[in-house]
């Protein structure tokens, strides 16, 4: 069985480095042009070379999406975009757009083309079209159902990278234009609104039926780690987490459970731990179900008639550092949280210390009972040295 790739977003240079840091094989970004999610704050170009070299310097690889949907004026200054992500060392770039594969090999321009998702690739005939015409690597809509990957992949042998967590779209993997049409915000060049999660008044006719409750159409989100065995087995070469702009928590959360389980699955140590999907449903405000993996989603995989997001307290910490001398961890508090308090807290390599916290002082050395100064600096004691960081979070777990 191969290793497959974990693949992290990355919405900037700190993600980036948070995302290596906590086991992800490679990272996505965009760029400040050309590029969808244009909500986050992307790269400058010297971010992108330094980003590059940072994951280089470790072994990850670094891929720009340049995956808008071009109109006419859109091209310009294209090729000499290209060229500096080649002098930046790119690994690949992300695209649905066809004729940039032309102009990278009339420009010899020395850097892999990866299919974007927005292409909705779902059988392996198109599949054989884009190899042969030199991409390497297929980006499957999120559409796709096991067995169509297991068949693209035997009809094909292509590099195959698929979504395994994140948002969904209501359109075919990004084709959605609801954005456009009531907000004049073109969601295929990187301003969607997310229409797909507003509430709307509900007519039948003139009638009005919504009332209190309103009609929405949202789909839940997308969560495989049931499945990841069988994408292995299927041959999947790299598993792909949405969300560049998602935070450092949620970023460092994810990966700890997907790297957990894909080391275990490859040296045949893993075994279920309902805790594992515990910890993956916390992290996000919508619930997540495996979507179009077996079946063709229906009324519960779609929020109708209003919804539920919830959102969590459980991220109250970053460790800025320890002192040997007094067994303190020094934090930089995100979340309120007391003394008398359990918290984990739980660094790259799933390492993972639990405590009861048993005094808390603030930046003058005071003693207080309560953390609720977000950004504030405190300490609290531990006998177990940890590093700078970890993170600390609600213990949910006990």
């Amino acid at each position: 069985m191969n290793r497959p790739e974990l693949l992290a977003p990355a919405g900037d240079l700190e993600r980036l480095k948070w995302a290596i840091d906590y086991g992800a094989d490679a990272v996505y970004l965009g760029g400040k042009e050309f590029s969808l999610r244009s909500n986050a704050k992307n790269f400058s170009l010297e971010e992108i070379k330094e980003g590059c070299e940072y994951a280089h310097e470790r072994n990850k690889k670094v891929y720009v999406t340049v995956n808008i949907l071009f109109h006419e004026n859109d091209t310009n200054g294209l090729i000499e975009y290209l060229k500096h992500l080649e002098e930046c060392k790119v690994d690949a770039i992300i695209s649905s757009d066809l004729f940039i594969l032309d102009l990278i090999k009339k420009e010899k321009i020395n850097i892999e083309f990866h299919l974007s998702t927005q292409k909705s690739s779902l059988n392996s005939e198109a599949v054989k079209f884009y190899l042969k015409n030199g991409v390497k690597r297929v980006v499957l809509a999120r559409e796709c159902s096991l067995e169509d990957m297991k068949s693209i992949k035997i009809r094909t042998n292509a590099d195959m990278e698929v979504f395994i967590h994140g948002a969904m779209c209501m359109g075919y993997s990004g084709r959605c234009t609801l954005s456009n049409y009531f907000t004049n915000r073109d969601s295929n060049r990187g301003a969607c609104a997310q229409i797909c999660r507003w509430v709307f008044d509900l007519y039948d006719g003139d009638e009005k039926v919504s009332n209190e409750t309103k009609f929405s159409f949202a789909p839940k989100d997308q969560q495989l780690l049931l499945y990841i065995k069988e994408l292995m087995e299927i041959g999947v070469n790299s598993f792909k987490i949405e969300g560049r702009m998602k935070s450092v928590y949620y970023l460092a959360t994810i990966l700890s459970v997907y790297r957990k389980v894909i080391d275990g699955i490859l040296d045949g140590t893993y075994k279920y731990d309902p805790l594992d999907e515990i910890i993956l449903r916390r992290c996000a405000n919508r619930e997540s179900l495996p979507q179009y993996v077996k079946e063709f989603p229906g009324v519960n995989e779609q929020y109708y008639m209003d919804r539920e997001e919830k959102t969590n307290q459980d991220f109250l910490g970053v460790v800025l550092g320890y002192d040997k001398e007094t067994k303190e961890i020094i934090l930089e508090e995100r979340n309120y949280f007391s003394v008398g308090d359990k918290i984990n807290i739980f660094g790259p390599g799933n390492r993972s210390i639990f405590l009861d916290v048993k005094y808390i002082k603030n930046e003058d050395g005071n003693l207080v009972e309560n953390a609720n100064h977000p950004r504030e600096v405190l300490r609290i004691p531990c006998t177990t040295e940890v590093s700078v960081n970890d993170l600390i979070r609600v213990d949910f777990i006990n």
